[in-house]
Formats: C-alpha cells, sequence, structure tokens
C-alpha cells in the first residue's frame, strides 16, 4: 500500500490541477459583435452624440477605412472642435490618404485658427 501512495498523491494533483485549468478557461459570448455596427447602428436609430462620432471617426482611422473615418471625423467637427492635436493629426492622414487637399478644408481652418 505504500508503494502506490506516491502514484495515488501524483495522480490525485494531476486530476486537480487540469480541473482547475479547465475551470478557468474564459469563455467570451460576445466576441463576434462588432463595436463599429453596434455605433453606426444607434446613429441610424437616430441617437447621435459627440462619443459616438470620436469612436467611430477613431475606429474607421485604424481599420484604414478613409472614406469612413473622413465622413465621422467632419460629424464630430461639426458637433465640436476637437481639443487635442491627435484628432486634427488623424484627420490630415485621413485626407492625405484619400488623396484630399487640406489646403481648403473647412474643417482644418477653422481648427487652425481656434488653436492660434
Amino acid at each position: 500500500m505504500k508503494e502506490q501512495r506516491p502514484k495515488l498523491l501524483a495522480l490525485t494533483i494531476l486530476l486537480v490541477c487540469s480541473i482547475a485549468g479547465f475551470s478557468q478557461q474564459k469563455i467570451n459570448v460576445n466576441k463576434d459583435i462588432d463595436v463599429v455596427k453596434v455605433y453606426e447602428q444607434t446613429v441610424k436609430d437616430g441617437y447621435p452624440t459627440l462619443e459616438i462620432y470620436q469612436k467611430l471617426a477613431t475606429a474607421h482611422y485604424f481599420r484604414s477605412n478613409y472614406e469612413d473615418a473622413k465622413k465621422w471625423f467632419e460629424k464630430w467637427f461639426e458637433m465640436e472642435l476637437p481639443k487635442d492635436p491627435t484628432a486634427k493629426y488623424r484627420y490630415r492622414q485621413t485626407l492625405k490618404a484619400l488623396k484630399v487637399s487640406a489646403k481648403n478644408n473647412k474643417y482644418l481652418a477653422v481648427i487652425d485658427h481656434g488653436s492660434s
């Protein structure tokens, strides 16, 4: 009996560790939800907010969807001028990617005029 005790102990430890590891697996139920689609649907349903415009502009910018990014940046800027220079930089980069001149852009003109 004493010979089998270490084997039984090792088997018990192995069993406990495997059960503990299995029970700690994360299950992400909402992994297939695209937040951008949710925000766009929210706007379509008539609930636009400044925060949603900011998130949509930023999300499309980082996904390299520059046409959509431009649209959401401009809706954002119509509601409120950006306070941080990062938004202005991303908007300029969006225009550059679309090969749109930033020279006579009404939003950048207002932002540049307001920040001087």
